[in-house]
Order: C-alpha cells, then structure tokens, then sequence
C-alpha cells in the first residue's frame, strides 16, 4: 500500500518503384477490435484521505490481479479490451496515470496493474464528476479502437461541486451510446460536504446507458471485492451470478424521477463559502 502511495519492411521488385512524398507520415497502426473501451475514473480530492487513497488504488491493482478478470476478459466475443486509467478532483484537476492499454492476456493484466501500483497518486481540492464524464468522453473519441461497448466508470467520495451540472455531462455521454456505472465510496461519518445517501445521488445524477449500475462501498474492506466486482461485470456486460458483489449491494439506476437534488454540491459548496 505504501508503494501505491509514493508511490520496415522493405520491398524492392526489378521494373518497380516506390517513391514517397518528403512530406508525408507513415500510416496510422489500424484500430484494435475490443469488446469493451473502459475509462476508469478515480476520485483523488482532499475529502479522500491517505488510507482511502491507497485502499482504491489497491482495489484496481488486485482486480487486474485478478482471475476472475481474466477469465472475463477471456470469455469476450472478442478477448480484448481496452483500459485508461486517471485521477481527478475539481475541473482544473485531472491526470492520465495510465494510458489506453489493450489488455488480452493475463500477463497484461498483471502488468497493467504493477505499473498502476508503481504510479504516484496525486491530490486536489473539489469534486468536479461532470468534468470527469468529460474528460471520458474525450478520451474514449481518442481511442484507436473499435469497441463493441464504451463505458465511463467513476467512483468518487461526494457530488458534484465544480464545474458544469453532472446531468448535463451525463446526458452528453448517453446521447453518444457510452455507459456510465458508479463506485461510490461511503466510508466516512458525513461532514459539511457529504450528502446523504450518496449511493441515490449516483443513481439518479451520474450513472446512465443500458444495465447501468451502481455499487457503494461502505466498509473498507470492501474496496477489493467491489472494485473486481465492478470491472468483471463491466467486461462481462452482465453480473456473474455466481460471484455477487460480497457485502456490496449493486443497485441498478433508477429511470423514476431524481429522488434527490443533482445540484445538492453545488448548494452545500455556495452555501459554505458564502456565494
């Protein structure tokens, strides 16, 4: 947990030439068929303390351990997929810890995950989920693959506080067929900046797309568990009915009206800092 913290081919045929323009760039490599592009989104604000963060980073390094994530993987129409991983906070506060990776063996699982436990975790201040969503989407249009599915998977300690309104960068996501699913983190005794019943606000303000689910984490050692849950489930585009979440609920995204206020962060944030 500690090291998590700091953590040419040349042809040549007599009577035949080829001539290149001085100018011109080699061709793009072709887009790499997957069955899912999976954009993992990781809260890292200052409302997440140091235990937590290492908690969720462990969470993913021992999923992509995992064999159950490898025999999903396995188990696709394809047997690929395609993984980015980065941290944000407010809207000014996002970083790529690991780049698009193609993973279709578990040897590149497994070496997807020691380079994302030898990465340095990073902090900032607010809780900008809409610009998370966007950065997703940003990077799932830069992806040089063909993906059967897209999704956008957040987890995070709190709503959305900075930025622009979460339903709206949510709504952006589903009109372009990408998937939103929630790992809400649920540990602390609520302060100023909690919400009640953060697992309700996911549903009904962040998550969206067919089978959209959400998964709270309310003990630590949950973090394993659910986070392999999560990812399995998502490869496999449906739960594995003979491996639930332990401990963890999955609830589905509600399609009845928002039982709670999508702008309850914004108002608690205003209302503390008196604008």
């Amino acid at each position: 947990m500690r090291r998590v913290l700091f953590g040419l081919l040349g042809l040549t045929a007599a009577g035949f030439w080829t001539v290149t323009a001085p100018n011109a760039q080699p061709a793009a490599a072709p887009p790499d068929e997957v069955d899912v592009a999976l954009v993992l989104a990781v809260d890292v604000s200052y409302s997440m303390d140091l235990d937590e963060l290492a908690l969720q980073r462990s969470g993913y390094i021992e999923a992509f351990r995992s064999k159950q994530l490898h025999e999903a993987i396995a188990k696709g129409a394809i047997g690929k997929i395609a993984v980015t991983y980065f941290e944000w906070a407010g809207g000014n506060f996002q970083h790529i810890v690991k780049p698009w990776t193609v993973i279709d063996t578990p040897q590149s699982a497994i070496a997807f995950a020691e380079e994302l436990g030898e990465a340095q975790t990073r902090r900032g201040r607010r809780t900008s989920i809409s610009g998370a969503i966007d950065l997703g989407m940003a990077l799932l249009e830069q992806a040089n693959v063909t993906a059967m599915r897209r999704v956008i998977d957040i987890s995070g300690d709190g709503a959305n506080n900075d930025g622009r309104p979460v339903t709206a960068a949510r709504d952006d996501a589903r009109d372009k067929g990408i998937s939103i699913n929630g790992l809400p983190v649920m540990l602390k005794q609520a302060s100023y900046f909690d919400i009640d019943n953060l697992d309700v606000y996911y549903e009904d303000c962040v998550v969206t797309g067919v089978g959209a689910f959400v998964i709270p984490i309310r003990e630590r050692h949950q973090f394993v568990d659910a986070t392999r849950t999560k990812l399995v489930r998502e490869i496999a585009e449906a739960p594995a009915p003979e491996a639930p979440a332990p401990e963890a609920t999955i609830r589905k995204a509600q399609s009845k009206e928002s039982r709670v206020s999508c702008l309850s962060g914004e108002r608690q944030w205003r209302d503390r800092m008196g604008n």
